[in-house]
């Protein structure tokens, strides 16, 4: 068997590893995104309490490394009491990778609004919206044009991070790249799992690039 029919073959693993991957990103990533949104207004909030909490979080996970926060959910957990064990590989990465895209998405979703012009909120107010409303109808629907770069840079970070579940032996596209690689003592298998990295990347980088056109600041 050549090189070339030798990667070929492998192609059919990969793309289960493929799936892995793309579903632990779009789920982490939009799950992120919800919690996020409340840790942004959280730490603009004038309540002492709020703002402290939500920046404590924010500066926890922005300030550790994911490979650790996914390690100590799935390894460290279950020390601390059995009824924190979680057993499913893929809900302690989706976890893990949920709550620390939600802190760099906070950040992302606080600039987003503090972009908008300070007139807008005294516009609301003079209207006589409380806060709530002109945050939901006013500042967050043209905050999200602002977002979507960004975003999609997060997005495609959490993407390539994905990989760090390889550790926890979720079968992500790099553990099944390894698992080929020591099985067939080749590491020729390197070649189409990059490919492939890069082919997803590529895709979702041009989705963004699209949804960024559709909805530009300067239509």
């Amino acid at each position: 068997m050549t090189s070339l029919q030798k990667m070929i073959s492998w192609i059919p693993a990969l793309l289960d590893g493929a799936k892995i991957t793309i579903s632990l990103t779009i789920l982490a990533v939009s799950a992120g995104l919800i919690v996020s949104l409340f840790l942004a207004l959280g730490k603009m909030s004038k309540n002492v309490i709020i703002n402290k909490f939500c920046s404590a979080y924010i500066f926890f996970f922005r300030g550790t490394p994911l490979l650790m926060q996914l390690y100590f959910i799935y390894y460290g957990l279950p020390e601390i009491s059995t009824i924190l064990t979680i057993n499913n590989r893929f809900v302690a990465a989706f976890i893990a990778f949920g709550l620390n895209t939600a802190a760099y998405c906070a950040e992302i979703i606080r600039a987003a609004i503090q972009s908008i012009d300070k007139g807008q909120f005294e516009a609301s107010q003079a209207l006589g919206m409380s806060y709530a409303q002109t945050m939901r109808l006013v500042v967050i629907p043209q905050s999200i044009r602002r977002l979507i770069p960004p975003v999609g840079n997060e997005f495609i970070m959490v993407l390539k991070d994905a990989s760090l579940v390889s550790i926890i032996a979720l079968a992500d596209i790099t553990k099944v790249t390894r698992s080929i690689s020591s099985s067939t003592a080749s590491a020729l298998v390197y070649i189409p799992a990059m490919v492939l990295y890069l082919i997803i990347t590529a895709v979702f980088t041009f989705i963004f690039h699209k949804m960024e056109k559709r909805h530009s600041l300067y239509e």
